[in-house]
């Protein structure tokens, strides 16, 4: 039954005034917000003052506030305050992707010992409702896999490099100015917020708890003028991919720029809008889009979470259930393309399988098959970027290499 839900807010940042404003607005969601606990007290606010508190306890300790919502941008802090308030026995809607996906697990079995919700659409893909169709429309669909552009600010970037031939530099101020990046944008720029979101989709996707450190992730920080030029000749942009896929017992997932041909669905998704392409045996492949970041989308997704808490909602985690036996792997080949200036950066010798490659200009491109671990490897040196190619293939090292990635 639908019941009317008290909020204890941490956090009035961009996301926090987003629910605050949305909430407002709409009429259909039974809750209101009694008590915002932030760092502050002193700045200007358009809201009363009595509604602050910089004292957690205030949210943590009233037996009125039935849900806790968390929004501030202290991963640390963030975990201390949801784990509290799941013992003390409040629900919890949280958007901090960093936080969920470095404690997932601890929090599921927090979730199962004290019968209080965790709910955190926001933390995946801002407004599109990823986790909750995983969790119900695709609960009994073998999926195979899940990928997509994950990261709104890195997606801005390159579509105004690609679109408004705007430097890397000037494209990335105004993601800060607009709000989609962070000051420091090294999470988004060098992928690790894709990873976190996406370690979060798998959990959902497949069952499996992931831990971010064993996840490979390279960001568009060293994507060089050579790689915008071979895109250009070749009609192909390049995104930012986040993918988790399962081959036998094994889940694959790893972050990394890629080469996308113009026919591709996530070729046409620009600026700060993000993607998720579903694919399982019954529903085939699907494909989500919506923006990613962002006050109202990000805070829209938080609401739907309120809302579903009035309805007495709560993740089930289906897929792992349903107790399928996958494990996580790294150990994986891929067909990438590598660019440098400097001749003795890379040879021939780092690939598995050399298939091509020019020289012109001082600048160099050589295309092959390398273990993902040799892919993370190249990403790591001084003037070296690397890409997944067009069309990339996908091999388990288990295997051997299909012909079609050995044909040059």
């Amino acid at each position: 039954m639908k019941k009317k839900l008290t909020i204890g807010l941490f956090g009035f940042g961009v996301v926090g005034q987003g629910l605050y404003n949305v909430l407002s607005q709409t009429h259909g969601v039974k809750a209101e917000i009694k008590r915002i606990a932030i760092k502050d007290k002193s700045k200007t606010r358009t809201l009363p003052q009595e509604l602050f508190t910089t004292d957690k306890t205030e949210i943590l300790n009233d037996p009125s506030i039935d849900i806790v919502v968390e929004l501030i941008n202290d991963h640390e802090a963030a975990y201390a305050i949801v784990k509290e308030a799941i013992e003390k026995g409040k629900h919890v809607v949280t958007a901090n992707k960093r936080m969920l996906a470095e404690n997932l697990e601890e929090f599921y079995e927090l979730q199962q010992r004290y019968g209080k919700s965790i709910l955190y659409e926001g933390s995946v893909c801002g407004s599109i409702p990823i986790i909750r169709n995983l969790e119900e429309y695709y609960d009994n669909d073998l999926l195979t896999s899940i990928e997509g552009i994950f990261n709104g600010s890195t997606n801005y970037i390159l579509t105004k490099v690609f679109e408004e031939k705007k430097s890397y530099a000037d494209a990335l101020l105004k993601a800060q100015e607009l709000g989609f990046a962070e000051t420091d944008p090294a999470l988004d720029v060098e992928g690790y917020d894709a990873k976190f979101k996406l370690v979060i989709a798998i959990a959902h996707t497949f069952g499996v708890f992931v831990k971010p450190a064993d996840v490979i992730n390279i960001g568009i920080d060293k994507i060089s003028a050579t790689d915008l030029k071979y895109a250009k000749e070749n009609n192909l942009s390049i995104k930012l991919v986040a993918r988790a896929f399962k081959q036998g017992d094994k889940v694959f997932a790893f972050v990394a720029p890629q080469f996308i041909e113009a026919h591709h669905p996530l070729a046409s998704i620009r600026n700060e809008y993000n993607a998720v392409l579903v694919e399982g045996a019954f529903a085939e492949k699907q494909t989500f889009v919506g923006k990613g970041a962002g006050s109202y989308p990000t805070g829209s997704a938080v609401l739907s979470d309120v809302s579903a808490l009035t309805y007495g909602y709560a993740y089930e985690y289906k897929k792992r259930a349903q107790h399928e036996a996958l494990s996580f792997s790294n150990d994986l080949r891929v067909e990438a393309v590598v660019t440098f200036e400097d001749q003795h950066s890379v040879s021939i010798k780092d690939f598995e399988t050399f298939k091509s490659g020019y020289a012109a200009n001082g600048k160099q491109l050589l295309q092959g098959i390398l273990t993902l671990a040799q892919f993370k490897a190249l990403s790591e040196r001084d003037g070296v970027s690397v890409l997944l190619a067009a069309n990339a293939t996908f091999s388990p090292i288990a295997e051997s290499v299909p012909e079609d990635l050995l044909a040059s």
